[in-house]
Protein backbone atom coordinates (compact mmCIF):
# COMPACT_ATOMS: atom_id res chain seq x y z
CA UNK A 1 0.00 0.00 0.00
CA UNK A 2 1.49 3.59 -1.04
CA UNK A 3 0.77 6.21 1.97
CA UNK A 4 1.32 9.68 1.74
CA UNK A 5 2.25 12.18 4.62
CA UNK A 6 2.11 15.40 4.58
CA UNK A 7 5.33 16.34 6.33
CA UNK A 8 7.66 19.13 7.33
CA UNK A 9 11.06 17.44 6.69
CA UNK A 10 12.68 14.52 4.81
CA UNK A 11 12.43 11.64 7.16
CA UNK A 12 10.36 9.39 9.08
CA UNK A 13 11.18 11.26 12.08
CA UNK A 14 9.50 14.52 10.28
CA UNK A 15 6.81 15.98 12.32
CA UNK A 16 3.26 15.73 10.02
CA UNK A 17 2.75 18.93 8.35
CA UNK A 18 -1.02 19.55 9.94
CA UNK A 19 -1.80 22.23 6.22
CA UNK A 20 -2.51 19.98 3.17
CA UNK A 21 -2.02 22.57 0.62
CA UNK A 22 0.73 24.11 1.38
CA UNK A 23 2.58 21.31 3.10
CA UNK A 24 6.37 21.55 2.36
CA UNK A 25 7.39 17.66 1.66
CA UNK A 26 5.51 14.65 0.75
CA UNK A 27 6.46 11.51 2.21
CA UNK A 28 5.62 8.36 0.27
CA UNK A 29 5.57 5.32 2.33
CA UNK A 30 5.44 1.76 0.71
CA UNK A 31 4.51 -0.53 3.00
CA UNK A 32 4.87 -3.83 1.41
CA UNK A 33 8.61 -2.86 0.58
CA UNK A 34 9.39 -0.76 3.33
CA UNK A 35 10.86 1.84 1.60
CA UNK A 36 10.14 5.58 1.47
CA UNK A 37 10.55 8.71 -1.18
CA UNK A 38 10.73 12.50 -0.18
CA UNK A 39 8.78 14.80 -2.55
CA UNK A 40 9.12 18.11 -2.20
CA UNK A 41 6.39 20.22 -2.61
CA UNK A 42 7.75 23.87 -1.60
CA UNK A 43 6.98 25.57 -4.71
CA UNK A 44 3.88 26.31 -3.78
CA UNK A 45 4.43 27.97 -0.24
CA UNK A 46 4.62 31.44 -1.45
CA UNK A 47 1.67 31.24 -3.22
CA UNK A 48 -1.33 33.63 -2.89
CA UNK A 49 -4.09 31.03 -3.92
CA UNK A 50 -4.65 27.56 -5.49
CA UNK A 51 -1.90 25.95 -3.30
CA UNK A 52 -4.47 23.13 -2.97
CA UNK A 53 -4.80 22.98 -6.04
CA UNK A 54 -1.42 22.68 -7.33
CA UNK A 55 -1.15 19.87 -4.84
CA UNK A 56 -3.92 17.89 -5.40
CA UNK A 57 -2.39 17.67 -8.74
CA UNK A 58 0.94 16.14 -6.76
CA UNK A 59 -1.60 13.84 -5.61
CA UNK A 60 -3.24 13.27 -8.67
CA UNK A 61 0.42 12.29 -10.07
CA UNK A 62 1.57 9.80 -6.86
CA UNK A 63 -1.70 7.90 -7.00
CA UNK A 64 -1.48 6.79 -2.92
CA UNK A 65 -3.67 4.50 -1.79
CA UNK A 66 -3.95 6.96 1.80
CA UNK A 67 -3.52 10.14 2.53
CA UNK A 68 -2.46 11.17 5.85
CA UNK A 69 -2.53 14.95 6.99
CA UNK A 70 -2.64 16.95 10.28
CA UNK A 71 -6.34 19.20 9.33
CA UNK A 72 -7.16 17.74 5.96
CA UNK A 73 -7.41 19.39 2.86
CA UNK A 74 -9.34 22.68 2.34
CA UNK A 75 -12.71 22.35 0.60
CA UNK A 76 -10.96 23.00 -2.93
CA UNK A 77 -8.33 20.34 -2.79
CA UNK A 78 -11.38 17.91 -1.35
CA UNK A 79 -13.19 18.11 -3.91
CA UNK A 80 -10.77 17.28 -6.23
CA UNK A 81 -9.35 14.29 -4.28
CA UNK A 82 -12.76 12.47 -4.23
CA UNK A 83 -12.38 11.79 -7.64
CA UNK A 84 -9.10 9.45 -6.66
CA UNK A 85 -9.81 5.94 -5.35
CA UNK A 86 -7.65 7.19 -2.25
CA UNK A 87 -8.62 6.82 1.51
CA UNK A 88 -7.67 10.56 3.31
CA UNK A 89 -6.87 10.72 7.37
CA UNK A 90 -6.93 13.65 9.19
CA UNK A 91 -5.62 14.37 13.15
CA UNK A 92 -2.25 13.16 12.80
CA UNK A 93 -0.55 16.87 14.04
CA UNK A 94 1.54 16.89 16.22
CA UNK A 95 2.76 13.38 15.46
CA UNK A 96 6.35 11.92 13.50
CA UNK A 97 5.88 10.32 10.05
CA UNK A 98 6.31 7.17 12.29
CA UNK A 99 3.84 7.87 14.91
CA UNK A 100 1.26 8.99 12.12
CA UNK A 101 2.08 5.30 10.29
CA UNK A 102 1.46 3.32 13.53
CA UNK A 103 -1.83 5.86 14.55
CA UNK A 104 -3.10 4.38 11.10
CA UNK A 105 -2.09 1.12 11.69
CA UNK A 106 -4.31 1.00 14.95
CA UNK A 107 -7.09 2.78 13.89
CA UNK A 108 -6.56 6.11 15.80
CA UNK A 109 -6.97 8.71 12.95
CA UNK A 110 -9.86 10.01 11.32
CA UNK A 111 -10.98 9.09 7.90
CA UNK A 112 -12.81 11.64 5.43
Amino acid sequence: MKIAFTSTGKTMKSQIDPRFGRTEYFIIYDDATNNFEVIDNSAVKNDAHGAGTATSQKIFEIKPDVLITGNGPGETAAKALKSLDMRIFIGAADSTIAEAYQNFKDNKLTEL
